[in-house]
């Protein structure tokens, strides 16, 4: 496996992962609360659009031409990647409260509980529409990015595969300890995912404009510390004087 290949599963596993575990959450909050079969049935059949989704728009984007690709590519990955950065910067600087997967989870629960109990024994229609939107809605963003990065580097197979495999480790994480996934460090995951995709959209729009990059893939070597040391410059330059 090459440098930028291994680099295109870190970052689509990682950001598989964090999404993952946001959906575990609300499905957990359902299930719990009301009903696992109909939660699950929702959960299963938001994968299922998922996956539709990345086999249906990879084949269509494989067909365009490269160097359009690479910089239409390029551009996605650089505004997912500046989307995620920015909020793991506010985040780490103090800005912008840290996600937390226990308050969430008691949310979903109050809401779950407030919609009413389900009938016993009976298909609950809300735990199925949660559970579904939750997953298809955390998921959506993750099924593009394995759709930019595989396409670029035509290894759709490779990006589905670290996704996948994200999903199932917290799919038996959460088996595991039969409860929200509160102590997965979410920020400085999102941190490293927002890193990666800007630095890698950064480099496929130079390859899509015609930049010859000095050393080819190994310049991302150089590229991605650049964007870490820029990203953590702008969370010293933000994070705020701690109150005497």
């Amino acid at each position: 496996m090459s440098g930028a290949e291994l680099g295109l599963a870190t970052s689509v596993f990682l950001a598989s992962a964090v999404e993952a575990v946001e959906a575990l959450t609300i499905v957990m909050a359902v299930g719990n609360s009301r009903s696992w079969p109909s939660a699950l049935a929702g959960a299963g059949a938001a994968v299922l659009a998922l996956a539709a989704i990345v086999i249906g728009l990879g084949s269509a984007i494989v067909k365009l031409p490269v160097d359009e690709l690479r910089v239409a590519i390029g551009a996605l990955l650089l505004g997912f990647g500046l989307q995620w950065l920015r909020k793991a910067v506010l985040r780490a600087a103090g800005l912008k409260a840290l996600h937390d997967e226990q308050a969430t989870y008691a949310s979903e629960q109050a809401a779950a509980v407030s919609a009413g109990a389900p009938e016993h024994g009976r298909w609950d229609p809300y735990s199925f529409l949660v559970a579904g939107k939750g997953t298809l809605l955390e998921g959506f963003e993750v099924a593009l990015i394995v759709v930019t990065f595989g396409a670029n580097q035509h290894r759709i197979g490779l990006a589905a595969a670290a996704a996948a495999a994200a999903v199932i480790a917290v799919v038996v994480a959460g088996v595991a300890v039969r409860a929200p996934l509160s102590r997965v460090p979410e920020n400085t995951m999102k941190f490293a995912v927002g890193v990666m995709l800007s630095s890698y959209g950064l480099f496929f729009v130079g390859e899509g404009l015609g930049l010859s990059w000095p050393g080819g893939d190994a310049i991302l070597l150089a590229i991605v510390p650049a964007v870490l040391a820029a990203s953590l410059l702008a969370v010293v330059a933000l994070r705020r004087p701690a109150v005497p």
